[in-house]
């Protein structure tokens, strides 16, 4: 099991109580540098399930790798929805516990997309090398469930305050860490797209989850290095998209990183929780 962050266990029994809808939005663009888009999404406000994915490999096809990835995650989770829909009543019953088998779900979902995409670059040398970073969110009641590898980023908003749910997997972020780099090093420092984690890079890869309570009014943001790297501080992602519609946030992060330099593929993938 990955790192533990968040734990909203003791809330679960308001979730039988909890009422809300769901409603998303997401813009993806190529950026100002690359010939391809190797930055894949799933949303399904249904399902309550959403999914960012940036390919690696560049010429060894990142895109198909965040584009299978993404597909066999979302393919588990649906062939999960009865075992989801148990675990969810055991919940509102007050059986904590559950909450981690939950979690323990996602992690062997991205598992299994993990182990797809790297038997499909063993199987065509055209593809050797490909990966992807995987950030994942499943909202239902009043829980959220993050599943993360990579560089990719959950926040969750509430009113003016930033959360951000998964840590990056980079080779900066892991030397802040051990002590060996600060970060006003790291801002100045180069190679700060260097990840530590990838699913396929190998047939396993270590997947960080959390948990952590939901209200109405809140909003979640899933995004590629794409954007959060044009980000000066959390407060920014606040400006772009805590108020106003979550169409007009999505464009307008777009908009921003493509401003500031558009090096990379950008994603976005706004939530709102509503009543």
């Amino acid at each position: 099991m990955g790192l533990v962050w968040f734990l909203a266990s003791d809330r679960i029994d308001d979730y039988d109580e909890f009422t809300m809808h769901l409603s998303s939005v997401a813009r993806t663009d190529v950026g100002r540098r690359r010939q391809i888009n190797e930055d894949a999404f799933f949303r399904d406000d249904a399902m309550g399930f959403y999914v960012v994915a940036d390919g690696v490999g560049g010429h060894n096809r990142g895109e198909v790798a965040s584009r299978e990835a993404v597909e066999q995650l979302r393919s588990w989770v649906a062939g999960a929805s009865s075992d989801l829909s148990r675990l969810f009543d055991r919940i509102a019953a007050g059986e904590s516990e559950q909450v981690w088998q939950v979690r323990r779900l996602l992690e062997n979902g991205v598992q299994s997309a993990c182990y797809m995409v790297f038997g499909m670059a063993q199987l065509d040398p055209e593809k050797k090398g490909m990966s992807t970073t995987m950030s994942a969110l499943l909202i239902r009641g009043g829980l959220a469930f993050a599943a993360h590898v990579g560089d990719s980023r959950v926040y969750r908003l509430r009113g003016d305050s930033v959360l951000q749910l998964t840590e990056d997997h980079t080779l900066i972020n892991y030397k802040i860490k051990q002590g060996l780099m600060t970060r006003g090093e790291a801002e100045r420092a180069v190679g700060k797209n260097v990840i530590t984690r990838a699913v396929g890079h190998k047939d396993h890869v270590q997947v960080d989850t959390a948990d952590i309570d939901v209200e109405v009014n809140d909003r979640f943001v899933l995004c590629s290095d794409g954007l959060h790297t044009y980000l000066q501080d959390d407060s920014e992602v606040a400006a772009l998209m805590a108020d106003g519609p979550i169409e007009e946030g999505a464009e307008a992060s777009i908009a921003l990183a493509n401003q500031r330099g558009g090096k990379d593929n950008i994603t976005t993938l706004v939530i709102e929780v509503r009543p």
